[in-house]
Order: structure tokens, then C-alpha cells, then sequence
């Protein structure tokens, strides 16, 4: 029998959405449910030291690492010997990138997708220039809002190193076919480069399944702290030497993490893969099996709600939904007629309904579709938290929205 999600209870588990506001912003970041806030406040309580002593204080800032690296690899099917932790996303991404752009050649080339989120795009594309590697970028479908697998027939080649994309975009959920995209990488040597940071919260993910080298994630988009993540074959890894200080182990994953590790956060990283794994209630089974049913539950239920939500939106003539991707995460980006997208969001905020308005840090995509100019658009992300009443709320709120004068 599926597992299926008792929001009720999942709400009780969030002490934040006691402030009454309606939170469809999930794509920005997620709230943060009580036993991840616990798990911080206690790791800050207790004596914690930096690793590599012989008193407890030390031994329990090990723990912390381990835990928070174990858990990850539990989220995405990686070994903890393989996840490099960092301060976020981006920087994990921009100290990975400068390690595997040490082995680029004037000639190389590398492939990088408009529909990213720009963390896995800029530090490809600047190294490339650095480099003298050349950049080639797979183009969105507008109409649909898709990233054809079709077109990396031509993109990759020989001379291909690597290969970035998204599991799902933050701006406008379309999900890619990562693993034949990977496949085709894969073909020609390439190395693949996958942004899961907004796919976590609602899919379940397995690294070799997507055909991923190194998977990239943000734990603000799932529940947790802010604190990044790289998950790759330890083997793969011990190939990659980036700058670090002398000081620092020369042992993989440390030798990526440069500086002081937040340890309390990391408490926080265990505490919320914790909460994914435990969203269906399910109880029995390693942490990796309860996220399976987990995530499974989540998607069911965020695929319903979101279907009303998309369906009821592209139903009014005054809004603009952009794309039509076929698969997706609870997220959509649009526009309504005579409003600038600052003016949708004020108004909503005044309604008790929070979302983002902007190019949502996807530049590239929003350059395509021609609207980056006139303010981007309102993107709207749902989360296993939100509940029929809310969408109501949403799908209301939108429907009586009527242009204003633009302040001068």
C-alpha cells in the first residue's frame, strides 16, 4: 500500500507557519520544522571543539561531520565518503568547479543549460573564459518551458569535459531528462554536473540512476540549515586536487572544505534529512528505504495540490503561466496582465500570501523568454506543508488581482 502524507500533522511539525501567513515561496527556501531548529540550538548548548583533538569536545564535532555527511549520501544514494560540505551550493560549486577546471585545455569544451539557476552556470562559464574553453549552451523550449534531450546530439562531442544541468528548475519546475542527457555525456567522456538543490525537497533521488558524477545541493531547500553539498565517487574525488591551505588534510572529502566547519548546522543538515525520511510515517527500514516511501508520499500529494493550482491559473485570461513542462516540481512562474511582477507580489503580501517576484537567480531562462527587462515574473512553490486551503487562498487571490497604476 502507498504511503500517503497526513499534512495535518506535518504542519504541527513547523512552528513557523503560526504566523499566519500563507508560504508558497518553498523554491527560496523552505521553513524550517522544529526538530531541526532543536538540533541546531542543541549542537550551539553542548562543548563542541574543532575535529582532531583527543578530548570529547573534539570527538563531538567529528560526529557532527559524519552524521551530516552520512545523511546526505542517505538522501541522494552516495557514500558519506563522498560529500563535500561547504557554506552553500554556490560555493560548494564555484571551489569544485576551480578543481576540475585545473585539467582544462584551450580547445576543450563544456555545456551549460539557460535553465539553470545561475550557481550552475556563472562559475562554469568563468572558468571556461579563464581557461580558453569553449561554452556551448543547450536552449529551452519557450513554449514548453523544456530542455530537449534531442539537442546534446550536437552539443557534446570529443572535445566536451563536462556537462551542468539542472534536476529541476527553481524558476519554473521542469524537470529534464537528466539521465539521458547524462548518457550522452557519458558517451564522449564528459563529466556530468547535476543541481538537485530544488529537486530534493519533492523527489526521490539516487545519483547513479540520474547518471550524475557530482550532485549539488542546497539544505535550505529541504527543511534544513544553510549549508551546501557536492556528493561524487570518493574514487572520482581523489582525482581532483583544489587549492588549500597546508594546514588542511589532504585526505578526500576534507581537502575541499576549507575554513572552520559550522558544526551546529551540520546537526541541522542530519536533523532535516531526518524529517524527509519521516514525512510517511513510516518507521521501519534504513533512513535511505524511509526516504523512498517518504518522497514518494510527497510527490503524490504535492502533484495533486499543484495540478489544481496550475490548472486553475492557466484557466484565468489576465495571467501568463510560462511553459508547459510535462514533468515538474509544485513550481510556475507567471505574469498577470497590466501588473508588474513587484506589484502582483506586494499585493498578495497584503493578502497574507507570500511569493517571489524576479528572474528567481535563472537570468538566462528569463532572458529567453524576454522579460527579464520589465521585472521578471511571480514564481509560486508549493512544499509538503501547504494544504488544499492555501492553494484556495492562492487561486482566489490571483483571480481578483487588478492592474494598479505604476508608481512613478
Amino acid at each position: 500500500m502507498e504511503a500517503r502524507l497526513d499534512v495535518a500533522r506535518v504542519r504541527g511539525l513547523f512552528p513557523a507557519l503560526a504566523d499566519g501567513y500563507v508560504h508558497v515561496d518553498g523554491p527560496g527556501g523552505a521553513l524550517l520544522p522544529e526538530d531541526v531548529a532543536r538540533a541546531v540550538g542543541h549542537a550551539l548548548r553542548m562543548p563542541v571543539a574543532e575535529r582532531g583533538g583527543v578530548f570529547a569536545a573534539s570527538a563531538r564535532a567529528e560526529g557532527l561531520v559524519s552524521g551530516a555527511r552520512s545523511a546526505v549520501a542517505d538522501l541522494v544514494g552516495g557514500v558519506a565518503g563522498g560529500v563535500v560540505l561547504g557554506a552553500s551550493m554556490t560555493a560548494v560549486t564555484y571551489s569544485m568547479a576551480r578543481a576540475i577546471a585545473k585539467a582544462w585545455r584551450p580547445g576543450d569544451e563544456i555545456v551549460v543549460s539557460r535553465l539553470d539557476h545561475d550557481a550552475n552556470i556563472r562559475p562554469w562559464v568563468q572558468l571556461a573564459e579563464e581557461r580558453g574553453v569553449a561554452v556551448r549552451w543547450a536552449e529551452v523550449d519557450i513554449e514548453t518551458g523544456e530542455l530537449p534531450a534531442w539537442q546534446y546530439d550536437d552539443l557534446v562531442n570529443r572535445r566536451t569535459r563536462l556537462v551542468a544541468l539542472t534536476a529541476a528548475s527553481s524558476a519554473i519546475g521542469t524537470c529534464p531528462e537528466v539521465p539521458e542527457i547524462s548518457h550522452r555525456a557519458h558517451a564522449v567522456g564528459a563529466m556530468v554536473y547535476v543541481d538537485a538543490s530544488h529537486a530534493a525537497p519533492h523527489m526521490y533521488l539516487d545519483r547513479t540512476a540520474l547518471g550524475a558524477d557530482f550532485v549539488a545541493l542546497s539544505a535550505s531547500k529541504w527543511c534544513g540549515p544553510h549549508v551546501g553539498a557536492v556528493v561524487a565517487d570518493p574514487q572520482l574525488l581523489a582525482h581532483l586536487h583544489p587549492d588549500k591551505l597546508r594546514s588542511m588534510p589532504d585526505k578526500v572529502p576534507e581537502r575541499f572544505e576549507a575554513g572552520a566547519a559550522p558544526y551546529e548546522l551540520y546537526a541541522g543538515v542530519s536533523a532535516a534529512v531526518d524529517h524527509l525520511a519521516g514525512l510517511s510515517g513510516e518507521t521501519t527500514g534504513s533512513r535511505r528505504d524511509r526516504l523512498r516511501a517518504s518522497m514518494g508520499a510527497v510527490a503524490r500529494y504535492e502533484g495533486e495540490l499543484f495540478s489544481w493550482l496550475d490548472q486553475a491559473l492557466r484557466a484565468m485570461r489576465h495571467v501568463q503561466v510560462l511553459g508547459r513542462p510535462e514533468r515538474t516540481t509544485p513550481t510556475l512562474a507567471f505574469r498577470v496582465e497590466g501588473m508588474r511582477p513587484r506589484q502582483v507580489a506586494a499585493e498578495l503580501n497584503r493578502q497574507g500570501i507570500c511569493v517571489w517576484d524576479g528572474d528567481a537567480y535563472a537570468r538566462e531562462l528569463f532572458d529567453a523568454f524576454g522579460i527579464t527587462e520589465d521585472g521578471g515574473a511571480v514564481r509560486l512553490g508549493l512544499m509538503h506543508y501547504n494544504t488544499p486551503d492555501e492553494v484556495g487562498q492562492v487561486i482566489d487571490a490571483v483571480a481578483a488581482l487588478r492592474p494598479r497604476p505604476v508608481p512613478r
